[in-house]
């Protein structure tokens, strides 16, 4: 899928680019694991889908979220699911008779960078209104 593809796909995708990356890194995680399961690597592969793919739906929920300390929780999951899914690549990557995931984790590392700096501006942004609101 192209990024052209996204766009028509959600329009807010452009908009978002902690959405965008995580959804681009969903699908080349998808291809991944359907490239294990083809070598029956199937342990792996449910391992690196399950949480490279839940990264960009806990991101995806925190945009709908109720309240700025739901969305900050929600940012966080999606943190520890990147943190997850980094493992196992690492996993694949230095295993023998895995496939390469140098790009991947590339990928990854971008999207922890970016979801730490959401959880940093969020809990200042989140502080400030709270030492600023009248007792």
């Amino acid at each position: 899928m192209t990024t052209e593809t996204l766009k028509n796909y959600n329009p807010e995708l452009k908009e978002n680019l902690i959405v965008k990356l995580t959804f681009q890194f969903a699908l080349d995680i998808v291809k991944l694991a359907e490239s294990l399961e083809g070598k029956r690597k199937y342990a792996i592969a449910n391992q690196i889908i399950r949480s490279g793919t839940s990264i960009g739906a806990n991101v995806r929920e925190a945009q709908n979220a109720e309240s700025k300390l739901d969305f900050i929780h929600k940012i966080k999951i999606a943190a520890k699911e990147a943190e997850e899914a980094e493992y196992w690549l690492e996993i694949c990557n230095q295993s023998d008779n895995y496939l390469n995931c140098e790009e991947l984790l590339l990928q990854v590392l971008s999207i922890k960078k970016v979801l730490s700096k959401i959880i940093s501006t969020s809990k200042t942004s989140s502080n400030n209104r709270i030492n600023k609101s009248p007792n």
